[in-house]
């Protein structure tokens, strides 16, 4: 599985973006995947998860009620609905995708994900 994260850019605090996580290879639709991000000195983050059929998502406390991840299996796709953007969104986001296939809940750790895409870097402007 190859993943390539785009969508990332400069905006506005309270600002909107949507990142896009694009995958070859036709099992797309078995793995769960996640979103992450890594701001400047800082650890990896969780951001979002979504299991493999689409039906149990997760995020973290910190973007809860903003950020939205979902798929799209016919386009291999997997998105980050990102809204009420804040400064402290700042970071390289990074999809990744389930060591697991089938796997029917989400994980938070990066240690379950071992296909990563290059990052895309959203910078929130006060």
């Amino acid at each position: 599985v190859q993943l390539q994260a785009s969508g990332g850019g400069l905006v506005q605090a309270g600002g909107s973006l949507r990142l896009s996580c694009s995958t070859s290879g036709r099992s797309f639709s078995s793995y769960g995947m996640g979103w992450f991000r890594q701001a400047p000195a800082k650890e990896l983050e969780f951001v979002a998860a979504i299991t493999y059929s689409g039906t149990v998502t997760d995020c973290a406390d910190s973007v809860k009620g903003r950020f939205t991840i979902s798929r799209d299996d016919g386009k291999n796709t997997v998105y980050l609905q990102m809204n009420s953007l804040k400064p402290s969104d700042t970071a390289v986001y990074y999809c990744a995708a389930d060591q697991l296939r089938y796997r029917r809940i989400t994980k938070q750790h990066f240690s379950h994900y071992n296909y990563w895409g290059r990052g895309t870097l959203v910078t929130v402007s006060s």
